[in-house]
Formats: C-alpha cells, structure tokens, sequence
C-alpha cells in the first residue's frame, strides 16, 4: 500500500481542481489529502458449470413431481405482460 499526502495550499490550479472533481467538492486551503493507493486481488468467478457438467442438487426443484403439479408452479411463477399494471 502507498500513501501520498498533499497540503492544499500547496497544489497547482490543475492539480487541485482535478482534485475537487475526485473528491466531489471544493477544497479548502487549511485541508490536506491523504490518497491511499491499494493492490486489490481480483478473484476469478467460479465457472457456470461444474467441471463435470452436471448442475449441482439444489437445482433439481421439480425432482419427483408430477407434470400436473410442475404446470401449476409455472403458471404461479411466470407472469404475463396482461398480468401486469402498466400506466
């Protein structure tokens, strides 16, 4: 990690308005900044499937129900544009 430190009375006019866009207003002249600057490790998102290619339990909902019982949960679930109040 690397801290920089910098006392506003003593920044140019470039350096200091550049700033004041960063940090979302005016500065004044008895401020000072302290930036701090941070490696930040990035993790890789695990991938969409499992190496094996098979989804993991949890995504088996319908497992053991009767096509009846899965069309009734569908239709509860998915709703229609008619369904909605659109104004």
């Amino acid at each position: 990690m690397e801290t920089v430190v910098r006392n506003v009375r003593e920044l140019d006019q470039t350096d200091r308005s550049a700033l004041e866009r960063v940090v979302g207003h005016e500065l004044r002249e008895n401020q000072r900044l302290v930036i701090q600057v941070m490696s930040v490790t990035i993790e890789k998102p695990p991938p969409a499937l499992p190496a094996n290619g098979k989804l993991p339990p949890w995504c088996d909902v319908y497992e053991g129900l009767p096509d009846a019982e899965i069309d009734d949960l569908d239709r509860a679930i998915v709703r229609t544009h008619s369904s909605r109040d659109i104004q």
